[in-house]
């Protein structure tokens, strides 16, 4: 039979289309930034780096090195015109020092000069300089003087020109930006004495000179990067004969106290036979090698040292961040395996899959539709096969493609179809709200199938009279393909997991739309269901918990429900969802400061959404980037590594899942590769949700594609108890006093101030339910944010979709 009546006048709600390009735009942003910074610090810091000065394999060919080069001075100016060398003065001695500046050992040899008047020329790597700039500071300071030693410390010969102009270059604003010098001095890493040059260490003299550098070689090596004990460096260290002498030493790379005690003993030596100490400049007479930098160059060099420096402390928390990920992912796995063998077992031992006593009352099936006719009648048919008693209200929120009109040609016994303006998901449930006649009441979209014994299994747990709502397990019925075997693992290892986690933690924050169950007469007291979010089925479930009813998951309930077959239909599901979520998270945000019911929805179930379902996916992004910096960078087996041992972690919680819900594990194969697509897909979702909820733009309802993939369960005819529940239901609707279907639950007092006849407006059986604690006012609840006071629907707006 047919119910054709049409709801009060509605205003639709102002809505303006969401333009995510600025979010985007910024997300991108981000990313580009985040990526450059760590390429940047991944070059600097891991490319290449300090190790011993010995060389080892052919010294090649010396063809093009200029003989008065290869026998002249260690100072080597003007290579790429006509070069020239410099030697130092006889009985001068030349100390330099490479590799540094160090935090230990710089400043331990820095004394030892100071206490012995000593000057020298202090080859600086450019990484150092930015871990270290005070050091260079003082380097400066105390007179002596700067060179470089290139950024990273790389083989320049070895590298393509333009890497060698970005290691001097690098280099020369790090020293310009810590301590306002520049210098012309330079010292190639791996080099030694003018005799060992070859070709390609030639074509980088010749590039340097070009760029107006001055290559500093050396005479004399005290060996002290082999550390083989501090005499045999002082003996290394000691000239034969009067010659000046450029003696190459480290105050970086390594442990150099041999060096420093070495320096002890090796300076007052050398003096008392006569020899003195300058630096490179002093020693070959050249004139001012460093300079004051410009105000450009001091600039730049100061805004590379920050740069690099804010990369050190990126990289650093984004490895505390990785960690502490891993840590809370390891501990919410074990939590969650925990919590379903729990769960499992309190069933199968205190209760058993029977509730007692059992239920057996009558149950109203709304099933609210916009637009349905793909999949309606599959699911109307399931319905009526049900082993349980029931009435099936059909309520056609505006259907535009003959909803209504099909259900009503099935002629089926039991269905009675309600047509109204199209005004919404909430005002469609509320409609069949007030035509129920049972205060048991199934939930169900149009979208879904149940199995003949749904209905019954998932009334059972209302045994108890503390549970106010039940929660279903819907599964994907549309499973071909990988976005339907992702959305099959999603739903079996996420949803139906963390439910058995919030229902052994008494905070489920969402009976599913798709197939949930509640006591009408709390729903009533609420003010129904509330239009103020976009997830109804979520608002609605915090709401009946706050008001201090228990809400359980049956697992046994199944419903076979379509999932979205295509990314875009999936992303404008998922979109809504989590919108929802974090405006239903935010009206009932008062739960964390509360407490009995409210307080466990609060400090467990919203910091658990918060924690896993909002932060973590934030970061997600942030992590993957860091986990290709770590592949590219670090090492990639350890990550490598890592990245499986997550896998499996992943798949064991899967399999254990699919045992729980009695699947077959064979659609795991994809599981790995949900990780770099489904996974990705689903963080960008929650990271847009966010963007639109801060920028306090509305989200509207979105249709969902509907595919026809849905069956009616084989035998689908109606039960005996459907048919003889029928005559009950002959007298039509219109002839009963029923309230407005969606303005009879704006009022705000409890479930007893319902006015006007019907079944629902008698009081309550205290005996019935003894420890029902009385129901808060709906008007309670703060609004959602970023609503205070949501707007009214405007009759020009678009059309409320499913």
């Amino acid at each position: 039979m047919t119910d054709r009546r049409r709801s009060a006048p509605h205003r639709r709600s102002r809505t303006r289309r969401i333009t995510p390009h600025a979010h985007w735009l910024l997300l991108c942003v981000l990313v580009v930034t985040l990526s450059a910074a760590l390429l940047l610090q991944g070059y600097t810091h891991h490319m290449f780096g300090i190790t011993s000065d010995d060389v080892t394999g052919p010294r090649g060919r010396a063809e093009a090195v200029p003989g008065r080069v290869t026998h002249g001075g260690p100072v080597i100016a003007d290579a790429a015109g006509a070069p020239y060398t410099a030697r130092p003065k006889a009985g001068t001695i030349a100390l330099t020092f490479d590799d540094g500046p160090d935090p230990v050992w710089t400043p331990r040899i820095l004394d030892v000069l100071r206490r012995n008047h000593v000057q020298a020329t202090f080859f600086v790597v450019g990484t150092e300089v930015v871990d270290h700039p005070d050091l260079v500071r003082r380097i400066v300071a105390d007179g002596h003087e700067i060179g470089i030693h290139t950024f990273t410390h790389p083989d320049l010969s070895r590298l393509a020109p333009w890497q060698r102009s970005l290691e001097l270059r690098e280099t020369q604003l790090a020293v310009a930006g810590a301590a306002g010098v520049t210098t012309a001095l330079l010292r190639p890493p791996y080099s030694s004495e003018n005799d060992a040059l070859n070709d390609a260490d030639w074509s980088v003299l010749k590039q340097a000179g070009a760029a107006g550098y001055v290559t500093v070689l050396s005479t004399q090596d005290a060996e002290d990067w082999q550390r083989p004990g501090t005499d045999r460096i002082v003996a290394n260290a000691t000239p034969h004969g009067r010659a000046g002498q450029i003696l190459l030493m480290h105050d970086g790379g390594g442990d150099r106290s041999q060096t420093v005690a070495a320096l002890n003993t090796l300076i007052p030596r050398l003096k008392a036979r006569g020899f003195r100490f300058a630096t490179v400049g002093a020693a070959v007479g050249m004139a001012g090698p460093v300079q004051p930098a410009g105000l450009g160059e001091h600039l730049q060099g100061m805004a590379l040292v920050s740069v690099l420096q804010a990369g050190d402390w990126v990289v650093r928390l984004l490895g505390v961040l990785m960690f502490a990920a891993g840590v809370i992912s390891v501990l919410r796995a074990v939590v969650m395996v925990f919590a379903a063998r729990r769960h499992r077992r309190l069933r199968k031992g205190r209760r058993g899959k029977s509730w007692v006593p059992p239920v057996t009352e009558r149950v109203s099936v709304i099933v609210p539709a916009y637009n349905e006719s793909a999949g309606i009648e599959a699911a109307v048919r399931s319905l009526v096969a049900s082993d349980h008693p029931v009435e099936i209200i059909v309520v056609d929120d505006g259907s535009t493609d003959g909803t209504a009109d099909l259900v009503e040609s099935l002629r089926l016994p039991g269905v009675r179809v309600i047509r109204q303006e199209n005004a919404g998901k909430p005002a469609a449930l509320n409609t069949g709200l007030a035509a129920a006649s049972c205060d048991l009441v199934v939930m169900v979209d149009g979208d879904t199938v149940f199995e003949p014994d749904t209905v019954r299994t998932i009334v059972q747990p209302f045994a108890d009279p503390r549970v106010g709502a039940v929660s279903g397990n819907a599964k994907v019925v549309n499973r071909v393909g990988l976005l339907g075997r992702w959305q099959h693992i999603e739903y079996v290892i996420g949803f139906n997991l963390d439910r058995r986690l919030f229902d052994l933690a008494e905070c489920m924050p969402t009976v599913p739309g798709a197939v949930g169950a509640f006591r009408r007469r709390a729903l009533l007291a609420l003010g129904g269901v509330s239009d103020v979010t976009l997830a109804e089925d979520t608002d609605l479930t915090m709401a009946l918990c706050r008001a201090g009813w228990r809400v359980v998951y049956e697992e046994h309930a199944v419903a076979w429900t379509e999932a979205p077959a295509s990314l875009n239909a999936l992303w404008r599901q998922r979109y809504r969802w989590c919108y929802g979520t974090l405006q239903a998270m935010w009206k009932h945000r008062g739960t964390l400061i509360q407490r009995g019911a409210a307080g466990k929805l609060g400090r467990r179930g919203l910091v658990y959404l918060l924690l896993f379902q909002v932060l973590l996916p934030l970061l997600a992004p942030v992590v993957d980037v860091f986990a290709v910096y770590g592949l590219v960078f670090l090492d990639p087996l350890r990550i490598t590594a890592l990245w499986l041992a997550f896998l499996l972690l992943q798949l064991g919680m899967g399999l254990y899942a699919f045992r729980l819900d009695g699947e077959r594990p064979g659609p795991l194969w994809s599981l790995p590769l949900q990780q770099f697509v489904y996974r990705q897909l689903m963080y960008l979702v929650v990271i847009q949700s966010v963007f639109t909820a801060v920028s306090g733009s509305r989200l509207r309802w979105q249709r969902m594609e509907r595919y026809g993939s849905l069956r009616a369960p084989a035998g689908a005819e109606p039960s005996g108890d459907n048919r003889t529940a029928a005559p009950e239901q002959s007298e039509p609707y219109e002839a009963a006093q029923q309230p407005q279907p969606y303005e009879a639950f704006t009022h705000s007092g409890p479930y007893t101030a319902v006015p006007g006849p019907g079944p629902y407006a008698s009081q309550p059986d205290p005996e019935l339910y003894p420890s029902h604690p009385a129901p808060w006012p709906h008007e309670a609840h703060p609004q959602p944010w970023p609503y205070v006071t949501p707007p009214r629907p405007a009759p020009h707006d678009t059309t409320h979709e499913y």
